[in-house]
């Protein structure tokens, strides 16, 4: 199943962001850790580039993601012209407090009350934006919450004399050309429920899990990883945490194992997992390639590879 989500009111918000990056000097695009170009937004990459405008690439939840590679994909951007990329945890304001500098060294012409520096802060849904306001603002700004789409307008915060800070809603974008872009996303709830079917999101996080991480599998869910395929961990994970459907004989409740699994995923308990590094990411986009194309991939509206 292919997973799309857009609703209206990021139409809204496209446009309005649209208008304000003429005003803005630095993109500071908040990411996930554990999938930052699965996660990055290509309309936000389009917006900048029409505006000419360098991006720090902020890779939030980098306490949920493997090391190894947070710092790949830490060099994978900071090679790319006009970017800088830094890993932080959201919820701490001494991460928080880097961020400033490294904005400045993107625009160091604005330094100076006559010419605050003036930052736009962008990202997909329930990446963190909000945490990261919070704690970079010291008061409560943007309200936080599970599900994605919290936000839904923009707020300007002249938080000094020369720093301006721009909020946006978090955007998704109107069509998500790989598959397994879609499943990180709803994988990381970046996607609303009502757009996904749970069972098949945690198939696909069984599927990287199996392959990336068998051992945080066994030491969670005391199963044996070895011969298990995608949805057998699912029946396993079920069987362990006793999820049974009432009244239909002992039949396994795989959308309850389901929900745990991402849990567990989502919150960190599984442990530190990240669902792409840069060499992944240039396999799948390698496949597609190489994937005999359909009518419609060829369309004038396909929308094109995404970096930056």
């Amino acid at each position: 199943m292919a997973i799309q989500w857009f609703p209206g009111h990021m139409t809204t918000a496209r446009k309005k962001a649209a208008e304000t990056m003429a005003q803005i000097d630095v993109v500071v695009e908040v990411l996930d850790a554990r999938l930052p170009e699965a996660g990055s937004n290509p309309m936000i990459h389009e917006l900048r580039h029409f505006r000419q405008r360098p991006c720090l690439k902020v890779l939030n939840k980098v306490d949920l993601a493997d090391p190894e590679a947070t710092r790949a994909w830490i060099d994978y951007f900071n090679r790319q012209p006009g970017v800088m990329a830094v890993a932080i945890s959201a919820k701490k304001p001494g991460d928080v407090a880097k961020l400033p500098g490294l904005a400045q060294k993107l625009a160091p012409h604005r330094d100076d009350a006559f010419k605050p520096l003036r930052l736009m802060i962008m990202g997909i849904p329930n990446v963190g934006k909000s945490t990261l306001m919070n704690t970079w603002v010291k008061r409560k700004v943007a309200a936080v919450g599970d599900e994605p789409a919290v936000t839904k307008s923009q707020q300007r915060i002249n938080l000094s004399p020369r720093l301006i800070l721009v909020d946006t809603p978090g955007m998704t974008w109107p069509k998500i050309e790989h598959d397994a872009d879609g499943f990180m996303l709803a994988a990381s709830h970046a996607i609303g429920r009502n757009a996904v079917i749970d069972e098949e999101v945690a198939t696909f996080l069984a599927s990287i899990l199996l392959e990336r991480y068998p051992g945080l599998l066994k030491a969670r869910y005391g199963l044996a990883p070895e011969g298990l395929d995608a949805a057998g961990v699912l029946e396993a994970v079920a069987k362990k945490r006793g999820c049974l459907l009432k009244g239909r004989g002992g039949e396994l409740d795989l959308e309850k194992a389901a929900m745990i699994l991402l849990t567990d995923y989502r919150s960190g308990t599984l442990g530190r997992i990240s669902l792409e590094t840069p060499a992944t990411r240039a396999a799948m986009l390698a496949a597609a390639r190489n994937k005999p194309a359909h009518k419609s991939d060829s369309s004038p509206d396909a929308t094109p590879e995404h970096q930056g």
